[in-house]
């Protein structure tokens, strides 16, 4: 980000060390040049990747703790709530996603169809795909019909599902996502991402910021 007060050598210190890492994510992908791009601009990290994701089908980012400093630091949130893209956040340490066990979180909404129609190419290649809802007591008979209907166009484009509705306990819906994917050995969670902007400031929904803090594996989220 440029404020008044950068001088001439700030920025060929920041052309350089973009330049630096460029270099570097040349070497790790392993991908032939006319195959790669690398863009960078010196303005908001968060900004600039919600523009640079209309030539995107996925996009992908680290998972992190949130920083205070949006100048130097994506801002999760607001990448996922802004563009329109579906988006992999990989925790630290996690370095590969094999996929062939996936847990969907279902709630009957806009961002979860979306978030599903997103994760087909994913979903289609798993062994097992597992659709859950929570729902209260009383919605039990409704929510098993939803998931059947999720369960049959899935069907329809081949992935191999099947569908679990629990009731609302005391342990946070997150916290039952996460617990279900290890139950199932599952190494992805696909889910809608959802949240608002109140005031300018991007803020998440309960269960979309449990599972980014807590979710030990890949999360797909599409809003």
């Amino acid at each position: 980000m440029i404020i008044e007060q950068t001088t001439e050598d700030d920025i060929k210190r920041m052309r350089a060390d973009l330049a630096a890492k460029g270099e570097w994510f040349g070497k790790i992908t392993g991908r032939e040049r006319h195959k790669l791009e690398w863009r960078w601009a010196l303005e908001s990290p968060t900004a600039f990747l919600a523009e640079q994701a209309r030539a995107a089908d996925l996009v992908v980012f680290k998972r992190r703790k949130a920083q205070s400093d949006n100048f130097h630091y994506l801002d999760s949130a607001e990448a996922i709530l802004r563009m329109g893209r579906p988006t992999l956040s990989v925790p630290e340490g996690v370095t590969g996603l094999s996929a062939d066990r996936i847990v969907v979180g279902w709630k009957d909404t806009r961002e979860a169809r979306l978030a599903i129609r997103d994760a087909l190419p994913f979903l289609t290649r798993a062994s097992k795909v597992t659709v859950a809802e929570i729902c209260t007591s009383d919605e039990q008979d409704a929510a098993t019909r939803r998931l059947r209907d999720v369960a049959s166009y899935l069907e329809r484009h081949s992935v191999n599902c099947q569908f679990d509705v629990r009731v609302h306990t005391a342990e946070p819906d997150a916290g039952y996502l996460v617990r279900l994917a290890k139950s199932e050995g599952a190494d992805l969670i696909v889910t809608g991402g959802y949240g608002h902007s109140r005031l300018g400031e991007w803020m998440f929904g309960g269960m979309t910021r449990g599972l980014l803090q807590q979710a030990p594996i890949c999360l797909l989220m599409s809003h």
